[in-house]
């Protein structure tokens, strides 16, 4: 019934005759030829650095009657030394490992995601608290899937993309200062389709307490305030256009005396002068009063506004420093109004207006209410802090599975992020601890190093066949699965 497929034996036929295990040792032997720079001595020690980094975290771990520290443990090993992130093959790489028990502990565990993310963000805040530059950075990233099992799937836009797709969108929260930056938390947008159907919620395991549709910036706000509550010293809060487009979430933070930069799309309306709202006097023709208020100017698209402006209005800004050179940008920045069309008074905020000086057409547009006397340079900076919450994103995607999981309910989803974000703190602590010794190391390198310093499960010839055979074996009980249920339905649906 099922699709026959060749079996492991002909691979028989290339074994060698002579196999010798290629057995991992604490430090790297060196090659003949090969000289080794400063980086051999310092980055020796960082898989001891990794088990002592993750014991920090042991308490995290111990659920009721049972300690889980070890599934812990191998998780994170699978994360930061597997290539392939899936349970599955990050069984066949962590010693000792066995991608049932670790799917139980992922799925039905019942340790706190929230007490490991909440950790994360005071470890991070002890770094940076009193920094002017600690800032608190909101962005949201898109998870392709296939079906429609998985806790949140649908059609949505995907911004890495560029188009609407099958994904699950989470909406991230990363704490940082300057180029050093980390996630620290997340929340999992569930669209209308899910909240509409409560048999699809109880079957991903939705806490009937989350079972209410909250949009994007609803789930930013509450983690910026939750950020709050948990005693978080940053200075501002970053958002981007798909933020900063929502006026009630500006005048929300404001109100919550929260300092922002939100980036705007182009067609942002703004006043360039108070325009005074007032409710017009009755004339003396019949009708009731009004209550509604009129703005005694006009609204400007900014767009518009920027293109009216003189070449010699934008002023030259640098305001990061990069690999490759110093990044300058031309800026325009002026004070606005901004009003929603019920209040009392406008909001008088910054606006700024970026451009690369290579791609002149290509322009962001960005709304604050830093205090008045804030320059241009600092709000440019500012601005520019977005660019790294983004890298901290892909590098989490790359070099940490955050996209790689095979789990589909909700505790399964928000345990996975809160190991790929423990994952990620260990490589910001490593890069950092390493800055001025080795200013250039990445995430990358962290891995590639990781990846020959910890021990492997599949060292051997026989050691890989074997995985081989026992993935064919799945792979065929699936196939096999699926045409016994195909079938069935034939079977019960008639010719």
């Amino acid at each position: 019934m099922g699709v026959a497929y060749k079996g492991m034996d002909s691979l028989a036929l290339d074994t060698p005759t002579h196999r010798t295990p290629c057995q991992r040792s604490p430090v790297p032997a060196k090659r003949p030829g090969v000289r080794c720079g400063p980086a051999a001595a310092i980055l020796v020690g960082l898989a001891r650095r990794l088990h002592i980094f993750h014991a920090r975290f042991h308490d995290f771990f111990v659920v009721r009657t049972r300690d889980v520290n070890d599934q812990s443990k191998k998780y994170l090993l699978g994360l930061v030394q597997s290539e392939k992130r899936n349970m599955e093959r990050m069984a066949e790489v962590v010693p000792d490992s066995d991608d049932q028990v670790q799917q139980h502990f992922m799925t039905n565990s019942p340790w706190s995601h929230r007490a490991v993310l909440d950790q994360i963000a005071q470890d991070m805040d002890a770094e940076f608290c009193g920094s002017e530059d600690y800032c608190l950075i909101v962005d949201e990233s898109a998870l392709g899937k296939k079906g429609k099992d998985s806790v949140g799937v649908a059609r949505q836009w995907n911004g890495r993309l560029g188009k609407v797709d099958n994904c699950q969108v989470g909406v991230f929260v990363a704490l940082g200062c300057g180029d050093e930056v980390t996630l620290t938390d997340e929340r999992l947008f569930l669209p209308q389709a899910w909240i509409d159907n409560p048999g699809r919620c109880n079957k991903a395991k939705i806490p009937v307490e989350n079972q209410v549709f909250r949009s994007k910036s609803q789930l930013a706000l509450d983690m910026v305030r939750d950020a709050r509550r948990r005693g978080l010293q940053f200075r501002w809060v970053g958002l981007d256009g798909g933020y900063g487009k929502e006026p009630w979430l500006l005048r929300a933070l404001d109100r919550d005396h929260e300092q922002w930069v939100a980036d705007v799309h182009c067609d942002q309306r703004v006043y360039l002068e108070d325009p005074q709202p007032i409710i017009p006097v009755r004339g003396h023709g019949k009708g009731r009063p009004t209550s509604q208020r009129v703005a005694q100017t006009q609204p400007v698209r900014v767009d518009r506004w920027a293109a009216q402006q003189p070449a010699t209005a934008w002023k030259k800004v640098a305001f990061r420093e990069s690999t490759k050179a110093t990044l300058v940008v031309e800026v325009l920045h002026r004070r606005v109004w901004l009003w929603d069309g019920k209040e009392a008074e406008a909001h008088c905020w910054h606006l700024l207006a970026r451009r690369e000086i290579d791609s002149p057409k290509e322009i962001k547009y960005s709304l604050s209410n830093a205090p008045e006397t804030t320059p241009t340079e600092r709000l440019t900076f500012m601005q520019g802090q977005r660019y790294w919450v983004e890298h901290s994103l892909r590098n989490a995607k790359s070099e940490a599975g955050m996209g790689h999981y095979q789990l589909r309910l909700w505790q399964g989803w928000h345990h996975h992020m809160a190991m790929v974000m423990l994952a990620m703190l260990f490589h910001f602590e490593t890069r950092r601890a390493h800055k001025q010794d080795l200013p250039l190391l990445s995430c990358h390198d962290v891995g590639e190093v990781l990846r020959v310093l910890l021990p492997r499960a599949n060292t051997t010839y026989e050691d890989v066949v074997h995985q081989v055979e026992t993935r064919h074996k799945r792979r065929q009980a699936s196939i096999d699965s699926a045409y016994a249920k195909q079938h069935r339905t034939q079977l019960h649906s008639g010719p």
